[in-house]
């Protein structure tokens, strides 16, 4: 195998096999160690997640319960896997883009590491955002009952709830992002997105009603309003990248 084989990214079909084990170790170790810390915090988890239904518990009877004798291990587990997937993101992410370099094209890679950094703080972004919405919604929810009826909740359904609601913000506010992508890579052109804005606002209002009570307005749009802006950033984004490729496409011969 030559100097410039070796350049260009190639390598014999064994060497690719070692180098997927390898950071596949590293990336399995690191969700290891990521459970573990999320095991060790899921108490201040819970902590965190039951905190609505304490303040419900001062105006009527509400409490969270297991249905099973195992319930509160599994649901204990339940939350340190995603923790551990959460806090290990930095470190799985990096070995399998670096295991995916090395064959992408300069400008390809350029792309891959630029929608790494925006997407990754979005959904960190998004994330935060449900973790603080979640209580309010809860509070509304839950309000349609009358003070003399109890709110008795199965813990493993309340977790689930609150979590594919955080998972649903932080990918929602990825969205942009992968619109971008698609527009760098030469399959949504900027034109498709101005002429569907009123199609894409519509969703966006739908998703947001859909993620908050119904009769909490301003909890649907603070959802829906930083959305929307994301979404008018994209547009703005793949506009300036499509004038700029035909700029290019009349300058060059």
């Amino acid at each position: 195998m030559t100097t410039a084989t070796v350049a260009r990214g190639t390598m014999p079909l064994a060497d690719h096999l070692r180098e997927a084990r390898r950071r596949g170790v590293r990336a399995a170790v690191a969700l290891a160690v990521g459970v573990v810390a999320g095991y060790l915090l899921s108490d201040q988890v819970l902590d965190v997640l039951r905190a609505p239904i304490e303040q419900l518990a001062e105006s009527r009877n509400a409490s969270l319960n297991y249905d099973t004798v195992t319930g509160a291990f599994d649901l204990k587990l339940k939350i340190a896997i995603f923790a551990g997937v959460v806090l290990s993101s930095p470190i799985w992410l990096l070995e399998l883009f670096a295991f995916v370099t090395p064959g992408l094209t300069q400008r390809e890679r350029k792309y891959t590491y630029g929608f790494v950094l925006s997407a990754v703080p979005l959904f960190a972004a998004g994330c935060t955002f449900g973790f603080l919405l979640f209580p309010h919604m809860v509070r509304v929810l839950t309000g349609f009952s009358s003070d003399q009826d109890s709110t008795i909740l199965t813990a493993s359904y309340y977790v689930d709830f609150v979590l594919k609601l955080v998972l649903a913000i932080g990918i929602a506010f990825v969205l942009p992002v992968f619109l971008v992508a698609l527009n760098l890579l030469g399959l949504l052109p900027a034109a498709t997105l101005r002429r569907s804005w009123r199609v894409i606002v519509v969703v966006i209002v739908l998703f947001s009603a859909l993620v908050t009570p119904a009769a909490d307005v301003l909890s649907m749009f603070f959802v829906a309003a930083p959305m929307t802006a994301l979404f008018g950033a994209a547009v703005t984004i793949a506009a300036v990248h499509d004038r700029r490729a035909e700029r290019r496409a009349l300058t060059t011969p």
